[in-house]
């Protein structure tokens, strides 16, 4: 049932038109599609001696069931005109070219070990409807302990509508009833609690989002030394050698994306394209149009790559060259047994869909969230099957018997998409889908993700040594802070109007510093003086770390300069202790820098991309406003900034800036006789 090796089946007939097609408009509606059971996960033990050569010959019984299925989908008629077309044609011919490589198969394993029993049984292959989703599965070992939720019992509901199984840009899907509300979706998404001698860490890589835009449609993991053994193409970050030829040498001497040069791992993923007619670079090429895939690709986001601790126990370090495979690229013929896709929306992802898109509420971005096995049989960094060498803890965290935890790889890709729009099979707005097989009909539960280790071994016992820690590490980590990116940000401007309202308890003690600063104050602004021996800025013409006073959008011009020096007293108040300005001075800097300036509106201005940066508010948009008001704790503990207290010290600030200004009047008289 559970597959485990991405070169399946594609049917390029479908790709002549794909320019053309739309879903429900003019599609090919056969709702038929090619079911074999899958070969390699059924052969979990292959002599090392002969892996070259199975993996060869399991990626042309994928190349053959390709072949079918471009047979079946331009068949159509004569279907519909002889009921056995599809027998004599298709499948009856399918069964003798697999027969005869599942012999080879056989011959290679007996010549170095034992002859696997039972292959032959495995040749014949069915036409199966496509407007049905298979069965579920019994055997949800992978994804249902460690992504609950994964029966929802959606899968075929609702495919009856009308719209044929073979919908989409290409004529192979997506179909509408691909797509789910996420706003109907019920919290669904459970995480075990840390106990005991759990290891709470966590180390992030950055490795950008493929906007180099490399891609191929080949699996090294699963079909290595064949071109195009996925029949799909991959997004790639991290290791940039990855293809179908590379050797361990070529992996470890190559170039990478990630930020930390000791990464040269390879994180690979299906692309996402929308259905909207635009010709891609592959749209005549295998794994791309020819094979069903067509349509714009669409760049990530964000893609966030972040690994984790066990709840139950400390993990151990990866072994270099470790291939992991998660989720199951044949899942929709295959069974849900190995699925492991999980879709939602930002906002919504303790949401999470199995087998349907998500159609996200305007302002929310479609997520992908792979989280990788991570469990280690302690021997191999790979297996006959690509899956026995690891395992997903149950729903506690436990490893099974033999395993040991290793960092759990927890992959999250974000994209812009809007909603496409059902009603019109996507011509207004276009139906979106990750690359697939032909025969598995662009179906989302046969999301799947890929990863080969090449950390650094120092870089990975710094990784293990973090998450076993309890710290939070890699890229990103701001010495324990969580960001929330878009949330934080928001809060800071209502700091910034409070600050001019309470500068005016602060006036009378500026005069008392008046004399010893009266070369300068002639420079300054008038009310400005009181302030600027403790600022810290120097010339104070920047404005004058413009922080709080500018910002609050009072619009009165000199008098909400002169607050300007002694920001948000409002959020200083909290720490009545000795005043600081040293700290203001040096948090400011950041912001002025990158504003000349501009103060606070230019950090406002960046809240939405302020992600990962070390200010204490998990946020580096209003960097320049918040951590100056720590700096003022001199003002009393009054500044709760409202306008009953403004009011009440509005008399006495009114009369100390009169003297305020009569003494500079004096001052200047003397200096001038």
């Amino acid at each position: 049932m559970a597959a485990n090796v991405y070169a399946s089946a594609t049917g390029g007939g479908s790709g002549a038109d794909s320019a053309q097609t739309r879903s429900g408009a003019g599609v090919r509606t056969t709702g038929a599609t090619i079911d074999c059971p899958d070969v390699g996960s059924k052969l979990t033990s292959v002599p090392e001696q002969a892996r070259e050569e199975v993996d060869k010959e399991l990626a042309l019984l994928d190349e053959q069931i390709a072949q079918a299925y471009q047979r079946l989908s331009e068949s159509t008629q004569q279907m519909q005109q002889d009921p056995g077309f599809a027998d004599s044609a298709v499948v009856n011919p399918l069964k003798e070219k697999r027969a005869a490589t599942l012999e080879r198969i056989a011959i290679a394993v007996d010549r170095v070990g034992d002859r696997p029993e039972g292959l032959e049984a495995l040749a014949a292959c069915t036409v199966q409807d496509g407007n049905q989703a298979p069965a579920q599965g019994e055997g949800q070992d992978a994804g249902a302990t460690q992504q609950p939720g994964q029966q929802q019992g959606e899968a075929g509901q609702g495919q009856q509508n009308g719209q044929g199984a073979n919908g989409g840009q290409a004529g192979n899907g997506p179909v509408a009833a691909d797509f789910a509300d996420i706003k109907s979706v019920q919290p669904n998404v459970n995480t075990p609690r840390p106990e005991g001698n759990a290891s709470r860490g966590s180390f992030a890589t950055s490795c950008g989002v493929n906007e180099n835009g490399l891609f191929n449609s080949d699996n090294i993991i699963a079909a290595p030394g064949v071109t195009n053994g996925a029949h799909h193409f991959h997004d790639y970050v991290g290791n940039q050698s990855n293809n179908a030829f590379a050797s361990d040498q070529d992996l470890a001497k190559a170039e990478t994306s990630c930020d930390d040069q000791g990464d040269k791992s390879s994180y690979y993923w299906p692309v996402v394209r929308l259905q909207n007619g635009a010709q891609e670079q592959d749209a005549q090429k295998p794994g791309g149009g020819i094979e069903g895939n067509a349509g714009e690709i669409v760049t990530p986001k964000q893609v966030t790559l972040t690994f984790v601790g066990n709840p139950r126990e400390k993990v151990t370090a990866m072994p270099r060259l470790l291939r992991i495979i998660t989720g199951d690229a044949k899942s929709f013929v295959n069974g849900p047994a190995n699925a492991n896709a999980s879709w939602s929306c930002t906002g919504f992802e303790d949401r999470q869909l199995k087998d349907k898109y998500p159609l996200c509420p305007q302002g929310s971005d479609v997520v992908r969230t792979f989280k990788f096995q991570s469990c280690w049989d302690g021997r191999n960094i790979d297996s006959a099957n690509h899956r026995t060498h690891v395992a997903f803890a149950d729903a506690a965290g436990n490893c099974p018997s033999g395993f040991r935890p290793i960092p759990q790889l927890v992959q999250r890709i974000v994209y812009d998409i809007d909603a496409p729009s059902l009603q019109d099979g996507g011509r207004t707005t276009p139906l979106f889908a990750v690359d697939s097989f032909p025969e598995q009909l662009h179906k989302p539960v046969t999301d799947h993700g890929d990863f080969i280790n090449i950390f650094d071994e120092d870089l990975m016992g710094e990784m293990v040594d973090c998450i076993n820690g309890g710290r939070k590490c890699g890229a990103g980590a701001d010495g324990g802070q969580n960001p929330a990116p878009g949330e934080e940000p928001e809060e800071e401007p209502t700091k910034s109007p409070e600050a001019p309202e309470e500068e005016p308890t602060k006036t009378p003690e500026a005069p008392q510093e008046e004399p010893t600063k009266s070369p300068e104050a002639p420079q300054e602004q008038p009310t400005k003086t009181p302030d600027a021996p403790q600022n810290g800025d120097g010339g104070g013409k920047p404005g004058d770390t413009g922080d709080g006073g500018d910002d609050g959008g009072d619009g009165k011009g000199e008098a909400t300069k002169p607050p300007a020096d002694k920001p948000e007293p409002g959020d200083a108040s909290t720490a009545s202790g000795a005043p600081r300005p040293e700290v203001k001075a040096t948090d400011q800097a950041d912001g002025n820098a990158a504003g000349q300036g501009g103060g606070a509106k230019d950090d406002e201005g960046d809240d939405s991309d302020s992600i990962g940066e070390s200010q204490a508010v998990g946020t580096a948009t209003s960097a320049a406003p918040t951590p100056s008001a720590p700096s003022r704790t001199e003002p009393q503990a009054v500044g709760q900034g409202g306008l009953a207290d403004t009011g009440a010290q509005l008399w006495p600030a009114a009369a100390g800036a009169v003297l305020v200004i009569a003494g500079f009047v004096v001052l200047r008289r003397v200096r001038r006789a």
